[in-house]
């Protein structure tokens, strides 16, 4: 196996006869330039899709800029959520606060805007200078008579992970602060999907189709108004357990709306995820209209598919995402295409989901958590793959090293959930392997005889 940091070895296996068990869950290794996000990264992609709502980033202008339009999340109404303000602290707020330059931005920002709500993420500089976030907070709410809702997510109080929790207690305030008559008793909240390229469009479609009302979307194509009245759903669907399952779990303690971690991706999870609210809410009538649905679009779509995996049979491919979770639906799918997966990892799986993974891949599959540059760019040498599917900071590496690539991070444009979603990532993996470019750059096996890459195949 490739060489690894010796403080990582706990994070690095290889699946086989003995069971697998990964370190995870832990802060990332100093110095291994990890593949992680800060904490506000992570609070601000979560909440970022509420289309209506003034999102202030108190802090220097590039925390901003950072995660300005982080995510591909599309809106059927307000742009709001897509212009980046920031209090822009400088030098002068470090000496001398920053609790005054914050308040007149709020003030402007609902004067001009009139957000249904305002979101206020306090970055590293805030919590070393100890403006009181908070207390601005509710002074503005008081005045403008909207809630304005302070994201504790300083950088250095955690990694991505913390920001998702940052999040979730953001959205613990507006949610039971509205009331939820009309509500339907097949209805549901669709947690952790984000409206990358229109995908909750989707998915909503198919609910309407076998007869679910969806009560708020959280976050993608979100309202405030939504939000509020989420409580009343009976049913929550958890699809980015990364960032939503605190979420999930406080509204099953607070309000007894149950959940179910779902996949929207693939024939396979996205079939079993539709069956499971059909089942949930105990109506013959939805079960059968449920059946129809999952028929009718499997025969639209598995002709395509099976005559693109004609030309990926065989081809070893590697996983990187956010959640593990994400990281199970595509090993499914990818086998769909009849590829074979050999390296899998993420930033933020738990001890249940790399088991899964484990049981789920062939033997001599390596799995990795919170990994970085270095490692990836070895293990993709050493494993010998023809696809890389990860996000924006992977990207470079794979086209480094000559390997075909697949954006299913938040950036991306196409959708790729549903069963349609399952012909785009099916095009899409076609077209990146088979393109004619791999002639014309150099191949990974000339990475083998540097000295960045120290690993070789077992």
């Amino acid at each position: 196996m490739a060489e690894v940091l010796a403080a990582r070895r706990g994070q690095v296996t290889r699946t086989g006869p003995a069971p697998t068990d990964l370190v995870c869950d832990r802060r990332s290794t100093a110095g291994s330039v990890s593949q992680r996000a800060c904490t506000f990264c992570g609070s601000r992609v979560v909440l970022y899709p509420i289309a209506d709502a003034v999102h202030l980033v108190h802090g220097p202008v590039g925390c901003a800029v950072y995660t300005w339009d982080i995510r591909g999340a599309v809106s059927s109404g307000p742009q709001l959520h897509r212009l980046s303000f920031s209090t822009d602290l400088r030098e002068r707020h470090v000496v001398f606060g920053g609790e005054r330059q914050l308040e007149e931005c709020l003030l402007e920002l609902i004067d001009k805007h009139s957000p249904s709500a305002a979101f206020v993420y306090a970055t590293c500089i805030v919590g070393v200078i100890g403006d009181d976030v908070e207390a601005v907070c509710r002074s503005v709410a008081e005045r403008t008579g909207i809630p304005v809702i302070p994201v504790s997510s300083e950088g250095f109080k955690g990694t991505k992970r913390d920001g998702y929790t940052a999040a979730c207690r953001a959205l613990e305030q507006l949610i039971g602060t509205a009331p939820t008559d009309g509500i339907a008793r097949a209805s549901v909240n669709l947690l952790g999907d984000f409206n990358l390229a229109g995908e909750i469009w989707i998915i909503r479609d198919y609910l309407q189709r076998m007869g679910v009302e969806v009560v708020a979307n959280l976050t993608g194509d979100g309202r405030v108004a939504d939000i509020r009245r989420a409580h009343g759903a009976g049913l929550n669907l958890v699809q980015c357990s990364g960032s939503t399952l605190e979420l999930a779990r406080m509204m099953q303690e607070k309000y007894g709306t149950p959940f179910r971690r779902v996949s929207y991706f693939g024939f396979e999870d996205m079939a079993e995820a539709l069956y499971g609210v059909a089942e949930h809410f105990r109506d013959t009538t939805m079960a059968e209209r449920t059946r129809e649905l999952v028929i009718e679009e499997i025969q639209a779509a598995l002709p395509i598919v099976q005559d693109l995996r004609a030309d990926l049979e065989g081809k070893r491919a590697a996983i990187y995402v956010g959640g593990a979770f994400k990281a199970i639906s595509l090993v499914k799918a990818l086998r769909t295409l009849g590829m074979r997966t050999v390296l899998v990892g993420s930033q933020t799986g738990n001890a249940e989901d790399y088991r899964h993974l484990a049981v789920l891949c062939d033997p001599g599959t390596v799995i990795v958590d919170d990994s970085n540059p270095r490692e990836l760019a070895a293990f993709l040498v050493e494993q010998d793959v023809d696809l890389f599917i990860g996000g924006v900071k992977e990207r470079p590496i794979a086209y480094k090293l000559g390997v075909a690539f697949c954006d299913h991070n938040h950036e991306r444009k196409i959708p790729l959930e549903g069963f349609v979603g399952m012909v785009n990532f099916a095009r899409e993996i076609h077209a990146s392997v088979t393109s004619p470019v791999w002639q014309f750059v150099p191949r990974k096996e000339q990475a083998r005889g540097t000295s960045t890459f120290s690993g070789k195949r077992s």
